[in-house]
This record gives structure tokens, sequence and C-alpha cells, in this order.
């Protein structure tokens, strides 16, 4: 405790302790004066009078101590409220039956100048005109029930009047401003872009706002002050006085408790237009005016151009906007008997040309008696843009995270299959009745893999192998299997820039995009048609803002799809890069196919945009970074690559880490029978174990990445800490981007992902069985 309110709590000791000691002298100094004149009198009398006194002292007695347990009580109750309080932002006063302030905290002294009056009366004089009446209601609420609050409207603004009966005859007063919290309307009163009055039951202003202040030009102490004619009349054009003149206004009245009303003046430059709806056009904001019913009474210019109409005659709430997730009518209804919560809606526009979303705040107001519901609407498509995007990187994350846990259990699967079955083949001749049995579930086992493979070029998590490209010999080499696909109704046409520039990609997958893109250009075009394909080296001097990417300025290498079907819906485009969404019938596809180009596309570093107009075709447009490239340093590594003298297969010493029990038998197999000596493993534990003969010699660790305890780069680091010029083949069913970014990258290490086939992983040790050049 600071300031004055330290001292009242000591003075109730001493209180108590001055009104002990006044009712005792008193006492005997009555018996004192009496004395002598009671041994004169009679007995009898003397006796009586005896009496009397003995009475009058015990009466006085139990007075005493009844006061002494009251102080007592109050004095304990006042010192624990004291350091309840303390640390209290809000300014607290504990007070006794008459108002006389026992103690306060921080807060109230600093709101209070000090806390200068005894009572709590006379320090909130300066706020409320009659704070006696005030108290003493809540007193006698707080009473009888307990505790009791009400929110005041004061010259500053709103102050928030609560108290709490306590023990011995106490109350605990919190005194809390809330001029600067929201008001009903879910909204800041003070921050209203509208000049607004609160106006109590007898007519005086009891707040207004910024924007009021500056409307009238002076404090309004009365409503009567600035009418010129006898009454408010909401929802019509009136003259109102203001310190600079006479205005036309629209008036608009909002009711709150206690019967206090809200009225907001809206400024109308034509006052001779009828109903006022001149003003309403000259709104800075959206505004619609709507019937409890739901029927659109009136929408100002900037409603229509947000609704992308051109007049909402006839028209309700519930067909222009929608994604309330209820029914209209229902909010409707609620906010017109103030059942709603004051939160604002976020809605669609139902517009096809564009995808617009809303924020739409309703307020119940008064008409000529009768209540209507005010509409303002925010532009919210933004933010509802930014809200999409998080949605869909958070989506693309859990397919992503989904795709990689299918793809390792799946591959796994795949390379046992694949590899068992390469292991068969071997053993059958072409013209045995088995070989093509066998070839059969080879390729089966190939497509599943590459629908596996799709699931993680959606999620950006495929392994890509780029090389340096030239789009017009991408396409040439693929234009024979193109003209097969289109089918005969179709005709397939190419052009290319005459100046063509390289870009780095991997050329499977983009074969595999341009053909997802031809595959849809011909199902959209059943009658038969026109597919271009085009190439273009474009220069960007400033990024390009399309949708919702940027792409940076520079040079860049364009292909264009482009098809004469049937089109897409404006408010689908949006939609059909996502994962498993498709405009085709069930069975005709799965939705993996944009999807899938849209991951190949952004992992390569591109963009891929689409336009469709509904009924005249869609045109799907690709965009890739040149790839600076030095042809002095592409010529090297050719020169160097002839001149390598490829060893034999045979000639070296493999430990095998795979705890899959399929796939490692069958990558033992077929290390074997190219005559490499396998050591097997089925953990990195014993691998290390393994290791841990100084006289065994590795030439090629072949392990998987993921395994249970230790994975595959965290025991290979460890091992060639003593084996350093060991060569390293990581495999996995997940993505080489299963690696952690964050340690060191492994020396002399290649990685292989699953599935593959013998020739692939005899290959790939094969060749880190070369010698490492100087």
């Amino acid at each position: 405790m600071v300031g004055r309110p330290n001292t009242y709590v000591p003075q109730l000791k001493v209180f108590q302790t001055e009104n002990t000691r006044l009712i005792v002298s008193a006492v005997l100094s009555a018996l004192l004066v009496v004395a002598p004149a009671l041994l004169e009198l009679p007995n009898w009398v003397g006796r009586g009078l005896v009496a009397v006194g003995l009475t009058l002292t015990l009466v006085t007695g139990f007075v005493l101590l009844q006061t002494q347990l009251r102080l007592r009580a109050r004095n304990v109750a006042s010192t624990l409220l004291t350091g309840f309080i303390e640390q209290d932002s809000v300014p607290c006063f504990v007070t006794d039956e008459d108002g006389m302030i026992h103690a306060c905290n921080p807060a109230a002294v600093q709101a209070y100048h000090g806390v200068e009056k005894d009572t709590l009366g006379g320090n909130l004089r300066a706020v409320l005109a009659n704070p006696s009446a005030v108290l003493y209601r809540l007193k006698c609420r707080a009473k009888k029930e307990g505790a009791a609050r009400e929110d005041i409207a004061t010259r500053r603004g709103q102050l928030r009047l609560a108290v709490h009966k306590m023990a011995g005859e106490s109350y605990l007063w919190r005194v809390e401003n809330i001029a600067d919290r929201t008001s009903q309307n879910g909204r800041s009163r003070e921050a209203a872009p509208f000049p607004m009055l609160t106006v109590g039951r007898t007519g005086s202003v009891l707040f207004m706002n910024e924007a009021a202040r500056s409307f009238f030009g002076e404090r309004v102490r009365a409503l009567d002050a600035i009418l010129t004619n006898d009454d408010m009349a909401p929802g019509q054009i009136q003259t109102i006085a203001t310190k600079s003149g006479l205005k036309q206004v629209l008036v608009q009245e909002h009711e709150r408790s206690q019967g206090r009303r809200e009225l907001y003046f809206i400024e109308a430059e034509d006052s001779t237009s009828p109903g006022g709806k001149t003003d309403f056009e000259t709104l800075p904001v959206p505004f619609l005016k709507v019937a409890p019913n739901g029927d659109v009474l009136f929408a100002n210019r900037m409603a229509l151009s947000l609704l992308g109409l051109k007049s909402c005659d006839g028209q309700k709430l519930g067909q222009v906007m929608e994604g309330l997730g209820r029914p209209m009518a229902d909010w409707l209804t609620d906010t017109v008997k103030g059942m709603a919560p004051n939160k604002s809606e976020f809605l669609r526009i139902s517009r096809r040309d564009r995808e617009t979303f809303v924020q739409v705040t309703l307020t119940r107001v008064l008409e000529e008696g009768e209540p209507v519901l005010i509409a303002v609407l925010n532009d919210a498509t933004e933010l509802k843009t930014l809200e999409a995007q998080f949605v869909q990187s958070q989506k693309m994350q859990a397919i992503g995270q989904l795709a990689g846990g299918v793809a390792h259990d799946f591959n796994n699967l795949l390379t046992a299959i694949s590899g068992h079955c390469d292991l068969l083949l071997l053993r059958h001749d072409q013209g045995e009745q088995d070989y093509g049995d066998l070839i059969q579930i080879h390729e089966n086992a190939n497509r599943a893999a590459a629908l596996v493979s799709q699931l993680l070029a959606f999620s950006r998590k495929q392994t890509l192998q780029p090389e340096i490209l030239d789009v017009r010999d991408t396409l040439s080499d693929l234009t024979h299997l193109l003209n097969r696909l289109v089918g005969e109704k179709v005709t397939l046409t190419l052009s290319h820039d005459p100046i063509m520039k390289s870009i780095w990609a991997d050329k499977r997958q983009l074969e595999q995009v341009l053909m997802n893109l031809v595959v849809n250009a011909r199902d959209a075009m059943p009658q038969g048609g026109e597919i271009r394909i085009e190439t273009e080296v474009i220069h960007l001097d400033k990024n390009l803002q399309r949708n919702r990417a940027t792409v940076p300025a520079g040079e860049w290498v364009t292909i264009r799809v482009a098809d004469e079907g049937i089109g897409i819906d404006a408010d689908r485009l949006e939609k059909v890069f996502e994962p498993f969404y498709t405009t085709k019938r069930t069975g005709e596809g799965t939705g993996l196919g944009l999807s899938t180009a849209y991951g190949i596309i952004k992992q390569t570093g591109g963009f891929i945009f689409v336009d469709s107009v509904k009924g005249q075709g869609t045109q799907f447009t690709l965009y890739f970074p040149v790839h600076r490239q030095d042809a002095t340093v592409d010529a090297e590594p050719v020169e160097k690559a002839a001149e390598k003298a490829a060893p034999s297969h045979g000639e070296g010493v493999v430990l095998l880490v795979e705890d899959e029990a399929p796939v490692r038998a069958f990558a033992s197999r077929a290390l074997r029978m190219r005559g490499y000596t396998v050591l097997e493993a089925d953990s990195a534990e014993e691998a290390l174990h393994i290791l841990e003969d100084d006289s065994l010699m590795v030439d090629v660790f072949v392990t998987d990445v993921v395994m249970p305890g230790m994975d595959g780069p965290s025991w290979v680091r460890q091992a060639l800490v003593t084996r350093p010029e060991t060569r390293v083949v990581f495999v996995s069913g997940y993505a080489e981007g299963a690696f952690d970014d964050s340690e060191p990258e492994v020396p002399n290490s290649v990685f292989l992902p699953k599935p593959f086939s013998l020739n692939q992983l005899t290959e790939t040790v094969h060749q880190q069985m070369e010698p490492v050049e100087a």
C-alpha cells in the first residue's frame, strides 16, 4: 500500500481502543458522582439505584464487546483484502457500511489523486454527478445477493462499478473504466466511422465518439441542443444544428439496455432524394438494408459492385451470399431478437465470375418504430486467400507425410516383388510358358511404382534426376507417343520459338507432365479438335503476379498446352491442382494428374498456371527458369568419361544393411550372382558390430536410410571414422529428402531409390567400386 490508505487499517485499532477507554471512563465517572448521594439515601432506594447502575454497566459492557468484535472482524477483513487487491490493475476500495474508506490499492491512489476524500462517494464525484444514489443502490443489492455490478455512462466514458459484500460489514468496490472496450455490436464505438451519440432516458448525451465531436464541433450536452424539430426521426433525413451550421443527416437508431439509445448520423449530400437513398449511395463502405425476413431492401453502389449485381430488387440475403453453415433465416431472426452472438460472419458472394468473400456485420436498428437490419460488408477476399494458402500448405504437408509413409512401405514391397521377379526371369527363356506371366508381374509392379511416384510428385518429395534439356528435343522425342494418345479425332500441333534456351529438369518427369496435360486436353474434346503445344523464351522486366504466385523477373522458357474443349468453370479453376479433385466422371480419372504436374513443376523451380473460358477451351502455361551453363565445363566431363576404365563385376566386399528381410534376401542374391562377397546385417547396430573386426575389408556399404534404432546416415558416419575410404550406396523407399539437411553430407555416397531392379542395384554398386580419381 502507498499513500494515505496505509493509515486506514491502523486507525481501526485506534478507534477501537479509544471507544473502549471513553465508555469505561464514562461509567466510572458516573459511579463516582452518584456514590456520595447513594450513601445518604435510604437502604431500599440505594439498593435500587445500585441495581440500575449494575444493569447499565452490564449493558454497556455487552455493547462494548459487540463493537469490539465487529471492529475486529472489519479490521481483519480489511487487512486481508488489502493484500488481495494489492496487485489488481483496477482501482479497488474497502469501505464500511457508511462508505468510509478503510483500504485501497495503488491503482486507486493513482486514478483518484491519492484518494483525498475519506468516503468512496467523495472520490467518485469527479466522474459521477450523483454517486451517492448509485452507491446506495448497489450496496442494497449486494446485501441481498452478495454482489452487484452496473455499467454507468459518465463524462469520461463507460464506468463499470462492482461491489462484493464481505464479512464484518465491509464492502469491496472495483471501479473499472471500460470506455475503450468494444460495444455490443462488436466494434469500438470510439473508432466508429460515423458520428455516434449515446443518449439516456431523459435525452442527455452520455457519450459521443471522436467522429461526433468533429462533426458537431463541440461537446453536446443534450439531444435537444441539436434538434430543429420536436423529435429525432430514425430512418429519415432531417436537419440538425452543429457549430458550423445546419446539416442534413440520415439518423439510424440502435437500442441498448437501461433505456439508452445509440444514434448514428450519416451526412446527406442531397436531401431531395426520397428515403435518403442518395446518402446511402455515398457511403464509403458497402451497405445493405435487410428486412427481418431476409429481403434486401436497399444496397448502395459499393455493395452492388462487391456483390457483382446491378440491382438487388427482389433478392434475399441468402441468394446473394452463402456459406453461413446454418439457415440464413435463423441468423436474421436471432439478430432481430437480440439473441445472435455479437460477432461478424464470413460469407461467400454468390457470383460466378470470381471468388469473393465478405465479412458481414449485422446490426438491428429501428425505422419508424419497425426493426430492420443494417449489414455492413467488408471485402475479406485477401484474408480468405491467405487462409486458403495456409490450409493448402497444411493439406500439402499432410498429404506429403501420407505419401511418404505409403511410399516407404509400398516401395519395400515392390522392391521385393520386382526383384524376385528379376531373379526368376534370369532362369527362364523367352520361349518358356512362364516367361510371359513373369513379364506381366514385372510390368504391373512398375505401374504400381509409378502410382507411388505420383503421390511423391504431388508432395514434392520425389527424387529428381535433373539434366540440361532443350524442350524442342524433348517434345520431338515425345511426339510419336503423344499422337498415339490423342487418337484420330484430335490434331496435335507443335510450334517452337526459333531461338530456344535450355532448362534444368528431369526429362522423365517433364514428359509425364506433358502427357498428363495432353490427355486432359483430349478428354475435354470428345467431338475432336486441335491441341496446340507452343514453346517460347520470354523476358520479364518485372515480377509477374498471377493468382497467388509471383514469377520473378528474368528469362523463362514457357510451354503452353491449349485445347478447344468444354472449358472449366471460373469457380473451379483454383481447385484443379488439388489432389483427388477431378471434373471427370467416376472411373475416368483419379484426380492425381494435375496435382502431380503441379508438384513436379514446383519442385523443378517453375510455375504452372491455367486459363479457361467455359465452352471455348483451356490453356495451361508452364514457366521454367532458363539454365545458365558454361560450355567449357560441360565438355570436360565427357572427355574424362571416355578415359575411364570400367572394372569388372565381382571384385569386392559389400556390407548390406536392410531391416526388411525380403528386400535383403533379394539384394544379397543379386549381388552374389554378380560375384560380390556379401555380408548381411538387419540393423545398424549389427553392422557396427561386424565392423569391429579390424581385419575385415569392406569396399562398399549398401544400407537403408530409415531403420528402427540408428538410421543409415548415422551409423555410416560412425563407421567412416575408422574406414574413411569406404564407398556408400544409400537405398530407401522414401525420397532422397529423407536425409537430415542439418547433418554434413556423407562423402563418397550415392542414393538409389526403391523400388530398384536387379540391374540397377548391381550397376550402382559396380560404379561405386570404381577407383576414386585424384
